[in-house]
C-alpha cells in the first residue's frame, strides 16, 4: 500500500501586489486544486477562489456517490464554471473575470486529472520530468500544429492568450485523463508564475532533490521570484510514498494577499 506526502504554497511574486491564485489540499489526500485567476484584481481573486471552493465542495458532496470518478471531476468543473458565470451576471464589474484550474484526484484505487487554461501538472519519475497537461493557449496550439518553433513559443507575445478558461459560456468540453502514479513519483501542480520564470530543466533538478516537500515548494517559489517574479506563483507538490509516510492532517486553502 502507498500514501502521499504533500505541500503547497502561494506567493504574490515580486511585481504584483495582489495574489489572484488559490489552491486547496484535501486533508485526506483525495484531491488537489490549483487555480490562477484573471480579469482585474477583484475579479481574478474572486474567480480563482470560487473555482477552488466550488470544486472542493462538489467533490466532497458527491465523493461517496455512484458517479464514476472521471464524470465526478468533469461535473465539478462545469459547476465551478456556472458559479463564476452567475457571479459575473450579478456583479457586472467582474464580467471579464475567469480562471485557470488544474485538479488531481485519487479515488477508488484510480487517479485522474483535469485542467483548464495554462496551469500545469508535471510528473517526475526516475529523474525524468514530464509535463502531463497541455496548455490551452494560442501558442501551445500553434506549436503543436508546427506554425511556430519552440524557441518562438518561449517569447511569443500571445503566449498568455487562452482559448479556454473557467468563466466562459462557450467553455469547450472538459477533458479528464487517467493519471498513472507509481511509488517514488512526484507530481507538481503550478500556476504559470512558476513556469514563466523557471525553465523545466531547473524545475527537474529541484524536484530530484531528497528534501522535504515543503522545502522544495518554497525553493521553487523563491527561484521564480529571483528570476523576476512578474506574476503570482503557486506550487503544490505531491509525493507518492510507501504506507509509513505521514499525510499532512490539515486541509490547506491558499489565497494570499499582499
Amino acid at each position: 500500500m502507498i500514501s502521499r506526502n504533500c505541500a503547497g504554497h502561494s506567493d504574490p511574486g515580486v511585481v504584483r501586489s495582489v495574489n489572484q491564485d488559490s489552491y486547496y489540499i484535501d486533508s485526506q489526500g483525495r484531491f488537489y486544486i490549483v487555480a490562477d485567476g484573471m480579469g482585474g484584481h477583484a475579479g481574478g481573486q474572486e474567480a480563482s477562489l470560487m473555482a477552488t471552493q466550488t470544486i472542493q465542495a462538489y467533490l466532497e458532496e458527491y465523493w461517496d456517490s455512484d458517479s464514476p470518478s472521471d464524470e465526478l471531476l468533469e461535473d465539478a468543473l462545469y459547476r465551478a464554471n456556472q458559479v463564476i458565470l452567475d457571479d459575473q451576471y450579478n456583479h457586472p464589474e467582474r464580467a471579464d473575470m475567469g480562471t485557470t484550474v488544474v485538479v488531481v484526484l485519487f479515488r477508488e484505487n484510480n487517479s485522474w486529472y483535469t485542467h483548464i487554461g495554462d496551469s500545469r501538472l508535471y510528473r517526475l519519475r526516475s529523474n525524468n520530468l514530464e509535463q502531463l497537461s497541455e496548455d490551452h493557449t494560442w501558442v501551445a496550439r500553434a506549436l503543436k500544429m508546427g506554425d511556430i518553433s519552440p524557441e518562438q513559443a518561449k517569447t511569443h507575445p500571445w503566449r498568455h492568450v487562452l482559448f479556454q478558461c473557467l468563466g466562459r459560456r462557450d467553455l469547450r468540453q472538459v477533458e479528464v485523463f487517467p493519471l498513472n502514479v507509481q511509488p517514488g513519483d512526484r507530481l507538481m501542480m503550478c500556476s504559470d508564475g512558476l513556469t514563466e520564470e523557471v525553465p523545466d530543466e531547473k524545475i527537474a533538478m529541484m524536484l530530484k532533490r531528497e528534501s522535504k516537500e515543503d522545502e522544495i515548494v518554497n525553493d521553487l517559489i523563491e527561484a521564480a521570484k529571483m528570476a523576476g517574479g512578474s506574476d503570482n506563483i503557486t506550487v503544490v507538490l505531491i509525493a507518492q510514498q510507501q504506507l509509513n509516510t505521514i499525510i499532512d492532517p490539515q486541509p490547506q486553502l491558499g489565497l494570499k494577499d499582499s
